[in-house]
């Protein structure tokens, strides 16, 4: 039995003591993120970031390729930021970004059919080609609509939606609920977002783009929580980090009963861990611009300046073990002796220490 199928369907129920500890500390993050970025500098650019992050990752979730450069550049466009190296933008790119600012900025109009329509219009533009044709803004066909894997003969169905017949009545009942739920004062607005997205995709109400549509809808229930903090983190991310699991907990959601606990649980978790990297990187970049005020002097040249950016930077390509002379030439692209030496000035100078070890291993990392 589909959890739709279940006869109290779709009122769902949990287990508030379970989840108000972690309530809380999202409320307490959520509140130190906002705060640490109000005096960072550049935010329109931590916002293009952000966005485009999580666009990238929701694609990338269903394995769909898109040209980040194009979608950098129809975000840039409508955040008023300029780019040193705009790219050309495509039909695709411009839906996807307009997706992703309508959810955000548009957060006071209330949520119709016709709205979500145009999602998926925007979402397929009818400039670009696709293998198998598709109801593009309109609902799903006739025909049932099942995510299976494994071999054709034998297939594995992980999930069936509910029949096209009804789904318009569907449709319009978690329309509703959306709309009247934001205004619930019984119901955290976080939960509210971990439901809608748990609803949505359970109804599947297209015959394709499902996913990318309901965490465009929990971009949207998350921006309406917090207009602020949600330019902030990219939650995509995390669960593209975690995308097995998010595969694994839906399917177990949906063969279940209508107590929702552990779908929240998983919800609130990867929520945590995108305040957690957007904390993380709030702060690279506090550090960063502190780094180069107090160093404004140093009269460095530009490899040394590109290898210390890259450092304070972070990230999968920060060096978090520190750099090492061999790295620094390939970075900075200078010999081998060169790079020894830039090295040693930069330690001199106090912008670099070296870490414990010698010789060959010796490592370097920011002075703090």
């Amino acid at each position: 039995m589909w959890i739709w199928q279940q006869q109290a369907w779709p009122q769902f129920s949990w287990q508030e003591t379970q989840l108000l500890p972690r309530l809380r500390q999202l409320q307490q993050k959520r509140g130190m993120l906002l705060g640490r970025a109000s005096v960072a500098e550049n935010s329109e650019a931590q916002t293009l970031d952000t966005l485009l992050t999580n666009i990238l990752s929701s694609s990338a979730i269903e394995d769909e390729r898109i040209n980040a450069q194009s979608v950098r550049s129809s975000l840039a466009r409508r955040l008023g930021v300029s780019l040193e190296q705009p790219y050309p933008v495509s039909a695709r790119s411009e839906g996807l970004a307009t997706i992703m600012m309508e959810a955000i900025t548009q957060r006071e109009e209330p949520l119709t059919l016709d709205r979500l329509c145009q999602w998926h219009q925007w979402l397929f533009p009818a400039s670009e080609w696709t293998i198998k044709r598709l109801n593009v803004g309109t609902l799903r066909g006739e025909e049932p609509m099942q995510v299976v894997s494994g071999r054709l003969d034998r297939p594995v169905v992980h999930f069936e939606a509910p029949p096209r017949c009804g789904l318009e009545q569907q449709l319009d009942d978690f329309i509703a609920w959306f709309n009247r739920s934001r205004d619930d004062v019984m119901l955290d607005p976080l939960l509210r977002a971990a439901i809608c997205h748990l609803w949505f995709v359970t109804l599947h109400p297209f015959d394709d783009g499902n996913g990318r549509i309901t965490r465009a809808l929990t971009d949207l229930a998350l921006a309406q929580a917090d207009s602020q903090s949600i330019r902030l983190y990219a939650m995509s991310a995390s669960i593209l980090n975690r995308r097995a699991d998010y595969y694994r907990i839906l399917q177990e959601t949906q063969r279940g009963g209508l107590d929702v606990t552990p779908w929240l649980l998983w919800f609130l978790d990867v929520l945590n861990d995108s305040l957690e990297q957007a904390l993380a990187s709030v702060t690279r970049m506090q550090n960063k611009a502190r780094f180069w005020l107090i160093h404004n002097a140093a009269a460095l040249n530009a490899e040394q300046t590109r290898v210390l950016n890259r450092l304070l930077d972070g990230g999968e390509q920060g060096f978090s073990e520190g750099i090492s002379a061999s790295q620094y030439q390939k970075v900075a692209k200078v010999s081998k002796a060169t790079a020894t030496r830039h090295l040693a000035e930069l330690v001199e100078k106090g912008c670099l220490e070296k870490l414990p070890g010698g010789g060959r291993s010796t490592r370097y990392r920011i002075k703090h």
